[in-house]
């Protein structure tokens, strides 16, 4: 059977489709597995043993489209479930599913505050769209690969990192889900031992921030590295502070204990940290009782109400404690 599983974006998502993968070849008598992304994400699959093709999406959908059409599918697993994977399911014309996105129970709760979603998490959701082949969840968790060349070599690092270090994840899509910059120096301040600070070229004014105000045990990566090389950073550290980011969902990928920062979205939405052979390595960290949150299902350019609670009533002490506690 040829299955086409189809996620474009972005990180976290995609590393969060990786148990359907790794079940459909293993579950699945003689399944040839593709999946279709966006070229920027491709080195988020590339790799993984479960993936026999990777097909990209880049300037057109309708070139994309005519290359898939040469595959002939089966089964396409839509884990997007949007207009544009749509149009791939509507040209291809094979049996098809997709995932419940629960968009109304989400406009419900960020609207109203009524919570009917169920406490099902995203992953069980992208599984039930191959359900109909027998296909379990094997609570094997979140798998990412990252091929040799890109593992970065601890000795590369200063020495006081070489024998282990907090990941401070500090970069999300949004400015809702990030801790201010002085909620982030103080954070910092309170963790033991050697940080490494991991973001993107967009977080490099903030991690310079915090480096300049911990000093030499913090070592700032921010925009030093790409997806694999960041992910290789995470991979190796003893403990993981991330947003809701894909940070989180690297982290919880490598099994890390991972300490996971909520603002203005909740984990009821389904996605939080998924380690289910070790539930006990990973953290919420939420300011319950605001009126307010969630204020949307992914983010703000700024608090909309102006105070920003679920971030500056964030309990710095006991995100650190679980950090430090290795």
């Amino acid at each position: 059977m040829k299955i086409l599983v189809i996620r474009f974006s972005s990180i976290g998502d995609i590393i969060l489709t990786s148990p359907v993968l790794r079940c459909i070849k293993r579950q699945v008598p003689g399944a040839e597995v593709h999946f279709l992304t966006k070229d920027h994400f491709r080195s988020l699959v590339d790799h993984s043993p479960y993936v026999d093709r990777v097909h990209v999406l880049k300037d057109s959908l309708g070139m994309a489209i005519k290359a898939l059409r040469q595959e002939k599918f089966d089964l396409i697993a839509d884990l997007h479930h949007n207009t544009r994977t749509w149009r791939v399911k509507l040209a291809l014309g094979v049996a098809s599913k997709s995932f419940p996105k629960l968009n109304f129970g989400k406009w419900m709760l960020v609207n109203f505050k009524q919570d009917k979603l169920p406490r099902t998490h995203i992953v069980d959701r992208y599984l039930g769209t191959v359900a109909h082949l027998g296909v379990k969840n094997d609570g094997a968790g979140l798998d990412l690969f990252i091929p040799p060349e890109k593992e970065v070599d601890p000795a590369t690092l200063p020495p006081p990192h070489h024998h282990g270090y907090i990941a401070l994840c500090i970069g999300a899509g949004h400015f809702t889900k990030r801790l201010p910059r002085h909620k982030l120096i103080e954070l910092a301040e309170k963790l033991h031992g050697p940080m490494v600070i991991i973001g993107g070229p967009e977080d490099q004014a903030t991690g310079r921030a915090i480096a300049d105000a911990v000093g030499a045990r913090a070592y700032d990566a921010t925009g030093k590295y790409d997806m694999p090389g960041s992910a290789s950073l995470i991979r190796q550290a003893t403990s993981v502070i991330a947003h809701d980011s894909g940070a989180m969902h690297v982290a919880s990928a490598f099994r890390k204990n991972v300490v996971s920062v909520w603002g203005n979205t909740v984990p009821a939405f389904g996605m939080g940290p998924y380690i289910p052979q070790h539930p006990e390595r990973a953290h919420i960290s939420e300011v319950n009782g605001l009126d307010c949150r969630p204020c949307s299902k992914i983010g703000h350019e700024r608090c909309p109400k102006g105070h920003f609670r679920c971030m500056e009533k964030q309990d710095l002490g006991q995100i650190a404690a679980w950090a430090n506690d290795q």
